[in-house]
């Protein structure tokens, strides 16, 4: 099972990235500030950074400071390791892992373009990052953590790669309370970013058994509805939209060539009914989750 909810993730994140060229940039950049990145942010982002899939802002979190080496985990279009590739300067590090060809290459087209010399992509699962013992100061990570099916097996890795005092600062989805059995058991509502999400009481084990220390997890306090108020009815980290769906969500006129995923045809309707009949806030929340690896 946990295969297959990664090759649904990856599939439907990927077309993602291959369609980000016809997405609604105001709609994008909408969804973003709902979740804490200023206008200035945004703007100072090569286009196509922003894939509208956030649900808090980390940076702001992080204190990340010049000279660091700071990694972004589910980097997607590069949103947040440019941010921090600002906040570390010349001489620090940002590097982005993803576990989607796509959005690797998404990400190095964006730092190209936007003349970053201090960034770096890897294809590479969370689970298993191709990074040194002990190398980076600080893990960020924006609504991605939710996507993974084996968060002990996360939140060990992390631990591994952080430096002795080196910090975790990460945006995810919570969950409130127990979903319904067709959502929670199905591919599509992982790719939704709400069937993985686990209590706020299951991440303070996971890392408390990897070792961390000084945890904090808070709750945000901010609106999922963004994801329909924002960009339609379904949202950009709702489920990939069907082929004739080319006038609601982020996507805009692009929508109508974004791949869908199987097993989509047969529930992705299902799916899209679930976000358009419920407050996302009843089920989940968006949380900040901060976190030291001990001296």
């Amino acid at each position: 099972m946990q295969e297959f909810i990664k090759d649904a993730v990856r599939d439907n994140y990927g077309a993602l990235a291959r369609q980000r060229d016809g997405m609604d940039d105001a709609k994008l950049a909408a969804v973003a500030e709902a979740f804490g990145y200023s206008p200035d942010e945004l703007a100072s982002l090569p286009s196509g950074a922003n894939l509208g899939v956030s649900c808090g802002n980390p940076i702001a979190m992080a204190s990340i400071g010049p000279g660091e080496t700071v990694v972004d985990l589910g980097s997607g279009g590069g949103l947040d390791v440019f941010l921090a590739a600002k906040a570390v300067g010349p001489e620090g590090r940002a590097i982005g892992i993803d576990m989607t060809d796509d959005m690797v290459a998404l990400a190095r087209k964006n730092a190209a373009a936007g003349g970053y010399t201090n960034t770096e992509f890897h294809h590479a699962p969370i689970e298993a990052m191709p990074l040194g013992d002990g190398t980076v100061d600080c893990v960020i990570s924006n609504c991605v953590i939710n996507l993974v099916p084996d968060k002990n097996a996360a939140y060990a890795e992390i631990f591994r790669i952080l430096k002795p005092g080196g910090r975790l600062a990460v945006s995810d989805i919570a969950l409130k309370k127990i979903l319904p059995d067709e959502l929670a058991s199905a591919a599509r509502a992982w790719t939704a970013c709400i069937a993985g999400a686990v209590p706020v009481e299951e991440t303070r084990a996971s890392l408390e058994a990897a070792g961390f220390a000084d945890i904090a997890i808070l709750d945000a306090q901010l609106d999922l509805n963004v994801y329909k108020d924002k960009s339609g009815a379904e949202g950009c980290c709702a489920p990939t939209p069907e082929p004739d769906a080319q006038a609601a969500g982020c996507c805009g006129a692009g929508a109508s060539a974004v791949e869908t995923v199987e097993p989509a045809a047969s529930f992705h309707h299902e799916v899209g009914r679930f976000f358009e009949s419920v407050d996302l806030n009843d089920y989940a929340a968006s949380v900040k989750i901060f976190a030291v690896k001990p001296r």
